[in-house]
């Protein structure tokens, strides 16, 4: 029987072609690996920094005018004239409308000839009695009409006035309600008077901070009619109870308007100023939260990775308030924190 060939050219041509496979990819490995041992990873950094610290609380409030009242008529009766327009400035005793008062100045006008006649009787009785020409009872009865018809005027002129409706202090009005002819009565709205500077905003603070709060400490409100605007104030006062439902406390502040953009109603987003701190921060991208720790990768002098163990504090946006683990002037990675590993050589680029 003959033997078997164990070598064929098929077999020949397989070893080959697997010494050839097996010497590029060892060859190539092996180059590839010294020349990524060589090249460091390019990361971005910068310096753990003294920053300024504001400790602020945030809140939402309504504005509301220094002073606000509705204008309306004390009786009923038709507007004869009117004498403002549609949110104009008015100063206090401003008159604003007249309404039809001729049978209340007919009445006063009556009174004063009456008045002004007794008053005649009174003085012509006088002159009699130093002539004896007439009795002291005679003169103390003209003395009683004398002063009844002084009341009846006061009451005939105060009348008189409720005709005229005067503004009650100096502000802004709002739209007018009512025509010439229009009939007003007692409760209806003619229109609205608003003092606008200063102008109020009431909002809440939790309970947690009414310990460092107090009247004069600096707020800034902003509104989303006015985006890039920023309007200044002082709290004012604080209310005298805690709400037993929400456990805040309402605050009142006091915002200079002289622009008058700010009107009574709006949201108002409130930040209130507790204390200004310097305090050390890093940027927040430069935090790697790992369990319960928190760590940055500090360059070395060596440029070189190190991985330290940080304890953070307050955040403000994009910023994180570091308590130890890092002094002032220390670099910290902020990009690039994926490619390094703790004692890496890196490439430094600083920002």
């Amino acid at each position: 029987m003959a033997k078997r060939a164990f070598v064929t050219p098929l077999s020949v041509v397989a070893v080959i072609l697997a010494a050839i496979i097996g010497w590029l990819y060892f060859f190539d490995g092996d180059q590839a690996g010294g020349q990524r041992t060589m090249t460091a990873p390019t990361v971005v950094v910068t310096e753990a920094r003294t920053m300024e610290f504001r400790d602020t609380i945030q809140g939402l409030g309504t504005a509301k005018a220094n002073q606000s009242v509705n204008i309306m008529a004390r009786v009923a009766q038709t507007v004869r004239e009117i004498h403002f327009t549609d949110g104009q400035e008015v100063a206090k005793g401003d008159l604003l409308i007249v309404l039809n008062d001729r049978e209340e100045r007919a009445r006063a006008q009556e009174l004063e000839f009456r008045l002004a006649e007794a008053r005649r009787q009174l003085e012509r009785l006088r002159e009699l009695a130093r002539e004896n020409a007439a009795s002291r009872s005679m003169i103390d009865e003209q003395e009683v009409r004398v002063e009844q018809t002084s009341a009846e005027l006061a009451v005939a002129r105060s009348r008189l006035d409720e005709m005229r409706i005067l503004a009650p202090f100096a502000g802004r009005l709002g739209i007018r309600q009512v025509s010439i002819g229009s009939l007003v009565r007692p409760g209806d709205v003619i229109t609205t008077l608003d003092a606008l500077d200063p102008i109020y905003v009431d909002f809440s603070v939790p309970e947690l901070y009414l310990p460092s709060l107090e009247p004069g400490q600096r707020v800034a409100a902003r509104s989303a009619a006015y985006e890039n605007r920023v309007f200044e104030g002082r709290i004012m006062s604080l209310a005298s109870r805690v709400d037993p439902v929400t456990r805040s406390i309402q605050v009142r502040a006091q915002i200079n308007n002289e622009s008058r953009e700010l009107r009574p109603g709006m949201l108002l987003s409130v930040e209130l100023e507790r204390s200004i701190d310097f305090t050390m921060m890093v940027p927040e991208s430069a935090v790697i939260p790992i369990r319960n720790e928190h760590h940055v990768y500090r360059i070395s002098d060596e440029n070189r990775a190190e991985m330290t163990v940080i304890t953070i504090g307050r955040r403000l946006p994009g910023w994180v308030e570091v308590l130890s683990g890092l002094n002032e002037g220390d670099k910290v990675i902020i990009e690039g924190t994926v490619q390094v590993r703790d004692g890496l050589p890196v490439n430094v680029t600083e920002r």
